[in-house]
């Protein structure tokens, strides 16, 4: 009797484990998928509100439209491969393709991040002179602004290139993997641990450390501004008010930016410390 009910205890312990094994990836898939529309639509609605509004083609617009792309560039490269591996378990492409994916996903996915990033910084910068120098021209103009824009993505492929070398498909008993072989292409030499922290520094510690200065600096500026007179009061108020949503539309994206990015961060240090356990 006591082994039957041990067994049936059992049985039953492995039904629920499966079904909620089950349950956690169809929910986990369909969050992904929500997550890819949501971010399709959202991103290409502001490169298409820009493109079509004449009063909309500034500089500090043309720089959310390029934070827009980078951010359309992470969901297009990740998801469709995250979806796949929540369902097979395994890499999906075999030969020269499955290589080149296997490469191309992690690289597309950093510069995507380096590149929102980049333009955080430019958007405080055009924010900064905006309010500092308002009678003096925008510092970061409509021609300067093109030039920006290309050296982000210069800058963030360059910055992470070595992802192209660094990734492999490997295979295992239970299928294929798309892995970071370090050691296999550079050694010991160039230690992985060393590479990602001076990459977290330079394009993610300093970046918001001196974002969050610039705008603490603007609004303790537009904070002191007051109108000096009747008859430029009205203009004065205007300008400030202009000031002020701008600012507040620009906090708001590094806000949200630094709040969706900090899960994604966690999870890359904690990952980052499995990999150097292991290979200790």
């Amino acid at each position: 009797m006591s082994a039957n009910y041990t067994e049936n205890m059992n049985g039953t312990q492995f039904t629920s484990s499966c079904f909620n094994t089950v349950a956690q990836r169809i929910a986990e898939i369909v969050a992904y998928c929500l997550l890819f529309v949501v971010s399709l639509v959202g991103n290409t609605l502001i490169g298409i509100a820009v493109y079509k509004t004449k009063a909309l083609r500034k500089p500090i617009n043309f720089l959310i439209v390029n934070m827009a792309m980078s951010d359309l560039l992470y969901p297009i490269s990740l998801f469709p491969n995250n979806v796949v591996w929540l369902h097979t378990g395994s890499w999906l492409f075999r030969g020269l393709l499955g290589k080149a994916l296997c490469k191309l996903v992690p690289f597309f996915v950093e510069t995507s991040i380096v590149v929102s990033v980049q333009s955080l910084v430019l958007i405080a910068v055009d924010r900064f002179g905006a309010v500092f120098y308002p009678l003096h021209g925008p510092l970061i103009s409509s021609k300067l602004c093109r030039f920006f824009i290309l050296a982000t993505w210069i800058i963030a492929m360059a910055g992470w290139c070595i992802n192209l070398f660094a990734f492999n498909v490997v295979e295992y008993p239970e299928g294929l993997a798309c892995k970071r072989t370090w050691n296999d292409a550079f050694g010991k030499y160039f230690l992985f641990e060393t590479y990602i922290v001076v990459m977290n520094v330079v394009f993610r510690y300093i970046p918001f450390i001196f974002v969050a200065i610039i705008y603490v600096a603007i609004a303790a500026k537009v904070k002191s501004l007051k109108a000096p007179g009747e008859q430029r009061v009205n203009s004065r108020e205007r300008r400030l008010k202009k000031e002020k949503s701008v600012l507040k539309m620009s906090v708001a994206i590094v806000l949200v930016f630094a709040v969706c990015w900090l899960p994604h961060t966690i999870d890359m240090k904690y990952s980052e410390s499995l990999e150097s356990t292991k290979d200790m």
